[in-house]
């Protein structure tokens, strides 16, 4: 990875806080409840697994500077949506995205070269890269605002059809 490519990656993971709650703006409960699709997320259960991701990325990401070779182990993202109750508010899940996000931002920018060439071994996918973290979760908030607006829009078309 060139420093340029870095760069922008860290920029696009400075900026997913932002897309998120962009996404959320004026959102209703019927929206934050409406699932795209059979077996999709509704935008709440999006933005509890981006608080619990998020955690969980920050946690990676300190693993793989402070410790040397760390294991990194996966989850399974659809069990902790049925057993960690995303059926709750989402404002602590929000706040929590959030900070995860920010401390980890101010983190990537105090980082060196040495920290950046760091790695350890992931359960799931074996070799686990600082750069390869960073690839991953620079898009992750974007992603998932994309898929929040189009629950939205699948929202807003269903009340619109049922209206007719």
């Amino acid at each position: 990875m060139t420093p340029d490519e870095r760069l922008k990656l860290i920029e696009q993971y400075n900026d997913g806080y932002r897309v998120i709650a962009e996404a959320l703006t004026g959102i209703d409960v019927e929206q934050l409840d409406a699932r795209p699709g059979a077996g999709k997320w509704s935008s709440r259960e999006m933005v509890h697994h981006l608080a619990d991701s998020e955690m969980t990325a920050a946690i990676r990401l300190r693993l793989l500077v402070a410790v040397d070779r760390p294991q990194i182990v996966g989850y399974d993202q659809d069990e902790f949506a049925r057993r960690l109750h995303y059926d709750r508010p989402i404002e602590a899940s929000l706040d929590a995205f959030k900070a995860a996000r920010r401390s980890t931002a101010e983190l990537l920018d105090c980082m060196t070269d040495a920290e950046w060439a760091r790695e350890g071994t992931h359960s799931e996918v074996g070799r686990y890269s600082v750069e390869r973290w960073l690839e991953i979760y620079a898009a992750h908030a974007h992603a998932h605002a994309n898929q929040i607006r189009a629950a939205r829009d699948a929202a807003k078309n269903k009340k619109v059809e049922q209206q007719k």
